[in-house]
């Protein structure tokens, strides 16, 4: 296995790229594009109200338990950059699970 089984690359397909140059050929393989889920798909558990030194990874470690599962935060809020969930203070992070 590529990832760790908690990585958001996780059973995604793999690619591969085919490469030749004169007699030299070569094969190149990729973790095929990851789209960011639709927020749709979960239920807000609870609400983060960003305070001054919040970082992200802290705050999934508070509310998920593991600091490396902050992109699952990113998810549900639909951010493609991690940084911008905690630039704002004041702004709701929601802490989503998915729906059964």
């Amino acid at each position: 296995m590529m990832f760790d089984q908690t990585s958001r690359y996780c059973n995604l397909p793999i690619g591969t790229l085919s490469l030749a140059k004169g007699n030299i050929s070569r094969e190149i393989k990729y973790v095929r594009r990851r789209f960011i889920p639709s927020a749709e798909g979960m239920i807000t558990a609870v609400e983060h109200l960003v305070v001054q030194g919040d970082r992200l990874d802290n705050i999934a470690a508070r509310y998920i338990s593991d600091p490396s599962l902050y992109w699952k935060i990113c998810d549900a809020n639909e951010a493609m950059v991690p940084d911008e969930l905690t630039s704002k203070l004041g702004r709701r992070i929601k802490i989503a699970v998915p729906k059964f």
